[in-house]
């Protein structure tokens, strides 16, 4: 596990389990909405994101969270392991009105100096809770589907239902790290 994708619904905890792989295994985390948005939540031109992240995976180790289809030949055709974050909808949509909320009140600033607006969360066409209830069951459907695909037959698959499978997934890498630095 070195050149790693998480992949899951918005709201699963793709970023953070990315992060905690990144620090767990010593490798950098590349969250592809931080190299997608610019400022004003405009969307880069995909020529410069490709770029952007190409530029990013050059390294020989990573963990990339994003389910962007159109960068899935850069981050899926060099990784050796996709982990799907696989859960069910009434546990995704929880974690992201927490999360939605939190940074709608923190004032958290996202990327480039991007921060989530309360009516763009609940009111727009462009809400990330709309766009969450919208993308969840086609997704499930492509992963299974992208998963099985023989150009995908290199990746190891990690795929886990629940954040407990999850939690005990990283204390289990962990420890076997662990044991193999000693």
């Amino acid at each position: 596990m070195r050149r790693i994708v998480v992949v899951g619904t918005s709201g699963a905890g793709k970023t953070t389990l990315a992060r905690q792989l990144g620090e767990l295994l010593g490798i950098p985390a590349i969250e592809l909405d931080a190299l997608h948005w610019d400022p004003d939540w405009q969307p880069a031109l995909l020529p410069v994101l490709r770029e952007r992240v190409a530029g990013a995976l050059r390294g020989d180790g990573w963990v990339v969270d994003g389910n962007y289809s159109k960068l899935r030949d850069l981050t899926w055709g060099c990784a050796d392991t996709v982990v799907w974050l696989d859960y069910t909808l009434p546990v995704i949509m929880t974690r992201l009105v927490q999360r939605t909320f939190g940074r709608v009140f923190s004032g958290e600033e996202l990327w480039n100096g991007n921060r989530e607006r309360l009516g763009k969360a609940l009111w727009s066409k462009d809400s990330i809770l709309l766009w969450a209830l919208q993308t969840y069951r086609p997704n499930r459907r492509k992963y299974a589907e992208f998963l099985a695909q023989p150009e995908h037959a290199h990746l190891s698959i990690i795929h886990h239902r629940s954040p407990r499978e999850t939690r005990a997934w990283l204390i289990l890498t962990e420890r076997t790290l662990s044991s193999t630095d000693l």
